[in-house]
């Protein structure tokens, strides 16, 4: 498969298997009060991943690794960091604008239970399997194209995979979320996108994206345990 092929496919199937999981996610109601609509989105989106890694397996190069726990540190501090510095400087600059800061309106829906598992470690999971377990890996052989950024080299494959994962978020928009949350939400999603992509390359391993991405929603968490004690 030539490399311009790679990203026309490997970015086609990504947006393809992201849409129907997020028809699914709205189609398909398992009345089960514990487990939110997203559920379905993120199975859904799992097998999709997982058929799509499979069905292609010619062509993309997966490697999913228990880590050392040494090496895990960096990955969920930078993910971490992410979260904390993005939002902090979205936040500022949308009460310099005048906007209203809104909070992620799954706060208001779930538990911190249910943040805990089904956004911190499932949503986690699900999405870092398309877009770097798939997609990116699928990119795989142009990873020596790219640029230095803090002296780290961040490849095309890094970059494409953090792009089409912040775009994705732009399904925010039938939420009715506002114009500065969503804006704050793709740079977020880009950042955290490009960090995770980097520690998968550098370790060739999923696990590392999966580890950044739950240090990027571990805010998310803490926020949902201190809701709980705001009267």
């Amino acid at each position: 498969m030539k490399n311009s092929e790679r990203i026309i496919y490997g970015t086609l199937l990504t947006i393809i298997a992201f849409v129907l999981a997020t028809i699914a996610g709205r189609i398909i109601k398992l009345n089960i009060d514990f487990l939110p609509y997203s559920f379905v989105t993120h199975t859904t989106m799992l097998i999709l991943s997982i058929g799509l890694i499979c069905g292609l397996k010619k062509h993309v190069k997966y490697n999913m690794a228990w880590p050392k726990f040494k090496k895990t540190l960096k990955p969920i501090l930078f993910g971490f960091l992410a979260a904390v510095i993005v939002n902090a400087f979205m936040i500022a600059l949308t009460k310099g604008l005048g906007g209203e800061v809104e909070s992620h309106f799954a706060f208001d829906m779930m538990t911190p239970l249910q943040v805990f598992l089904f956004i911190f470690i499932y949503a986690s999971v699900t999405e870092e399997v398309l877009f770097r377990g798939f997609l990116q890996n699928i990119l795989k052989p142009l990873k020596d194209k790219g640029v230095k950024i803090f002296k780290r080299h961040i490849s095309v494959p890094v970059i494409i995979g953090a792009i089409v994962f912040g775009l994705a978020h732009l399904i925010l928009i039938t939420s009715g979320a506002n114009t500065f949350f969503i804006v704050r939400t793709l740079v977020f999603t880009f950042s955290l996108g490009l960090i995770a992509g980097y520690y998968q390359e550098k370790y060739d391993n999923n696990a590392y994206a999966i580890i950044v991405h739950m240090g990027g929603n571990f805010m998310g968490l803490i926020a949902a345990l201190l809701m709980t004690l705001t009267p």
